[in-house]
């Protein structure tokens, strides 16, 4: 169907200045044109919005995983089955707050490769998943139980190697401890810079970009070193972390919400004892730290760590909004870290509304340029040119 859609805002994603009172055409799945509001479109179906956004990227989610406040606790007791109608349900909530690209970093089972297959042929509402099936650790590592342990360079190769076989398209490392895992200390190192290596080279070979889960401070520049596309939270880095970042292009994905959330709901008392002693550690220096990284001028890109405690996958915009409110970006910024930064950092075509780009995009009630706010309930969500959801 072709549509026409007349906006007061238009933001495509980049740092463009908004244009204002244009129309968006789109058929065939992606946009004709972005014209003015007059112009003749040919449209069966017209819509107007406040403002016109790209569809958000949450770059770092676990489609498995729904916010339960104990989540290892929650792999352990939960069968594979309940798992997969749990991803199911996650892709399509994502989908109807807005999220129509995700990349999950990491599942104990195969099942975002097979939902990735299932929403590209029409069959389960979601959005784009690009899989990292599981994330590779060392052996009684940060995510064990939902991991690929490996101990050494020529198991770490092989470890990417059973993610490629099983539909991965890219690939997670663990290089430090990390929150949810009893008995993991986020400050430590744990893959070993030569194993990250190992590990990286292969996923080379195949085309793959490398994410590496990194909270402690020397584990952050292992990763660095060793060569990944991606940091995932950095909330310990420093002055060195973020020199390799800017030396290596690097980008940071600061997972703000999953520390926030967690801090937010202590008083609730469901969450483990040692969850809360270490996100509240975290959480007195991971807004300073991310803020001074965003200010030298490192590229940060949107994704929240969607599934862990009381961080919804359909409440992606709460980390927009931590990136203005807590990194001082503009609305507009965050805005772009959550779509063209992150559409680069996955290497997909999204996230920018142009002409003969694909057609994923939002429509708003209120401008979010002036108040990231409005990105919390779009009104209607399209997905590849179709209407995937409009809000009653």
């Amino acid at each position: 169907m072709r549509l026409a859609i007349r906006t007061g805002q238009f933001y495509d994603g980049t740092d463009a200045a908004p244009r204002s009172n244009v129309t968006v055409v789109v058929d065939g799945g992606r946009i004709v044109e972005v014209a003015a509001n007059d112009a003749r479109t040919g449209a069966e179906r017209t819509y107007e919005a406040a403002c016109v956004v790209p569809g958000l990227i949450n770059s770092h989610v676990h489609l498995e995983v729904n916010g339960e406040p104990d989540t290892q606790t929650f792999f352990l007791i939960r069968t594979p089955t309940e798992r997969t109608l749990d991803a199911a349900l996650n892709a399509r909530l994502s989908l109807e707050a807005g999220v129509t690209t995700v990349r999950d970093l990491g599942g104990a089972e195969s099942n975002a490769m097979a939902l990735r297959d299932g929403v590209a042929r029409g069959e389960h509402a979601g959005p784009t998943i690009v899989p990292a099936g599981r994330a590779i650790c060392m052996t009684g590592g940060h995510g064990f139980f939902l991991g690929r342990e490996a101990d050494g360079p020529w198991d770490a190769r092989k470890a990417v190697r059973e993610q490629r076989k099983a539909g991965a398209t890219c690939i997670k490392l663990i290089a430090t401890g990390g929150v949810l895992t009893k008995g993991a200390i986020p400050g430590q190192d744990q893959l070993s810079e030569e194993e990250m290596r190992a590990a990286i080279g292969e996923a080379r070979t195949h085309g793959m970009r490398v994410a590496a889960h990194a909270i402690g401070t020397n584990g952050i520049k292992n990763a660095l070193r060793a060569g990944v596309d991606s940091i995932e939270h950095g909330h310990l880095l420093d002055d060195e972390a973020i020199a390799l970042f800017k030396e290596r292009g690097a980008y940071l994905v600061p997972t703000l919400a999953a520390v926030w959330r967690i801090y937010e709901n202590i008083a609730g008392g469901a969450q483990p004892d040692y969850v809360v002693r270490k996100a509240s550690e975290i959480y007195e220096h991971a807004g300073e730290n991310i803020r001074k990284a965003w200010r030298a001028g490192v590229t940060i890109a949107g994704g929240s760590d969607a599934g862990t405690p009381y961080n919804r996958h359909q409440d992606y915009a709460y980390e927009v909004e931590l990136m203005s409110t807590v990194l001082g970006m503009t609305p507009q910024q965050a805005l772009t870290a959550a779509t063209a930064t992150a559409a680069q950092l996955l290497g997909v075509d999204a996230g920018v509304l142009a002409a003969g780009r694909p057609a994923d995009l939002l429509l708003l009630d209120r401008d979010a340029g002036a108040d990231v706010r409005a990105l919390r309930e779009p009104r209607v969500v399209v997905k590849g040119g179709a209407v995937a959801h409009e809000r009653a």
